[in-house]
């Protein structure tokens, strides 16, 4: 059994990956092809936004943003400590200071009851991270944001996909970023990234910087970097993209499955969000008390796991400086003692699915 059987789903699709790749290979527009074009064209319309940008990563959907909008030192941007390190770093790696609101003890997105209390003077904008595949009430924090002026960027790379009261993730917010790593609910064949946003003039703000600074050859408006999405990962993407509906709902189907063969146990499975209308699942992660001993049981049936996150980012030696200790953000540090998410990906059968959970119940009984 595969944590995410990505051979599983190439050998479904396998003649169409081989063709677009083949075809790329062919014409050799390795940067900047045709397929990006098409791409960002065809997911910018699916998530509801104006404008898609392809990017080189994840973390580069993130940065890119925060640089169109002048973030720096001296500056402030909000975000939640229970979540992978990139929605944090892009916010030192241009000097400003992250600010941590703890998450809610449902569905493990930020605490929007506790956001307006950390906005002070300095404060830029606000990154809600949609995790697991769901989002935050991003409505409740675009009136935030509006209120005191400040950017809303929506950290969706585990969310692509998911549908928040009938609009999709990605096309809710000032600007959004998510993220086509191998294991993501869409991704490519290495790493790379989409921007979307409905402002004209951020959106031109934003190709340039991810191009050196630039619209055309040897002309630099912007200091800026390279993080172009390689075209061979858009043609990939674009096969991806065309079975990505059916894949949305099979991730519903199973978190759903999951959740009903693992109830009455001693485990704390996902919450929906009222306000979810999809959940696309990019982890299915549970709670238990003993989470390290379960992991080993697991293991012990080649039952593969994973945790996300086992500490979340003030306790991490990188930000040590920010001067936070165990129990500031009390939620997050429970919560990451006692997640771990589970197989999880649209080729998943019921018999694998029914022998986890009867693995589990056994283990935690």
């Amino acid at each position: 059994m595969n944590f995410i059987d990505l051979k599983r789903q190439y050998q479904e699709y396998k003649t169409e990956i081989d063709k677009r790749i083949a075809d790329v290979i062919d014409n050799t527009r390795f940067i900047m092809g045709k397929e990006l074009k098409d791409l960002e064209a065809e997911l910018a319309a699916y998530a509801g936004a104006k404008h898609g940008i392809g990017v080189a990563s994840g973390t580069d959907a993130l940065l890119v943003p925060l640089a169109a909008y002048g973030v720096g030192p001296g500056d402030e941007v909000i975000t939640t400590p229970f979540t992978f390190i990139a929605t944090v770093e892009v916010i030192s790696f241009l000097g400003a200071t992250p600010v941590f609101v703890d998450i809610d003890s449902d569905d493990y997105n930020i605490d929007i009851s506790k956001i307006e209390s950390k906005i002070t003077k300095k404060t830029k904008g606000i990154i809600p991270v949609s995790l697991y595949g769901q989002t935050p009430d991003l409505d409740k924090i675009s009136a935030i944001g509006k209120k005191h002026g400040i950017f809303v960027l929506e950290d969706g790379a585990q969310s692509f996909g998911a549908v928040y009261k009938g609009r999709k993730s990605c096309g809710l917010t000032d600007v959004a970023g998510t993220s086509f790593y191998p294991s993501k609910p869409l991704g490519c064949y290495g790493d790379g990234g989409m921007i979307f946003t409905s402002d004209d003039a951020l959106a031109e703000k934003m190709r340039m910087i991810m191009n050196h600074g630039s619209s055309q050859n040897y002309v630099h408006k912007y200091v800026g970097i390279n993080a172009r999405m390689d075209t061979l990962q858009a043609a990939v993407l674009l096969v991806k993209f065309a079975h990505f509906e059916k894949e949305c709902d099979t991730r519903m189907r199973l978190g759903s499955r999951y959740t009903e063969l693992l109830s009455g146990g001693k485990v704390i499975t996902p919450k929906v969000s009222s306000t979810t209308d999809r959940h696309v699942y990019a982890q299915y992660s549970i709670r238990v008390k003993n989470r390290d001993a379960l992991k080993e049981a697991l293991a012990k049936e080649s039952i593969p796991t994973a945790v996300h996150y086992p500490k979340p980012i003030h306790l991490q030696e990188a930000y040590q400086s920010l001067g936070h200790k165990t129990g500031d953000f009390p939620v997050s540090e429970q919560v990451s003692n006692e997640i771990i998410s589970l197989p999880m990906h649209p080729f998943l059968t019921d018999g694998e699915q029914k022998l986890v959970a009867e693995k589990i119940l056994g283990a935690v009984s």
